[in-house]
């Protein structure tokens, strides 16, 4: 008995390329743009930086008991990751 062989494994070798985007509804504007292009200038790990020290400022606050603010102040850390990783992937892939 020989061995499964699965005819598309060499296909999923060859590199892909996405295809361009073609219709209106998926262009971007000039302002979207724009945007990406300045937040493009911005290192990424400023936005990691930024995202331990807010997690530093909310642990000193909840220490000083002041529960309220540091659950607010807290709850920036996640935002500025997700806006490092989308920094990131725009400096790698580039606008599309």
């Amino acid at each position: 008995m020989g061995m499964d062989v699965n005819p598309a494994s060499e296909a999923s070798e060859k590199e892909y390329e996405a295809p361009p985007v073609v219709r209106a509804e998926h262009s971007e504007d000039s302002f979207t743009r724009l945007l990406e292009q300045q937040t493009a200038k911005v290192p990424s790990h400023v936005f990691l930086f930024a995202s331990f020290c807010s997690m530093a400022v909310s642990l000193g606050l909840e220490l000083s008991g002041r529960e309220r603010p540091a659950r607010f102040v807290g709850q920036w850390a996640a935002p500025l990751l997700v806006m490092g990783v989308y920094n990131k992937l725009v400096k790698t892939l580039g606008p599309r």
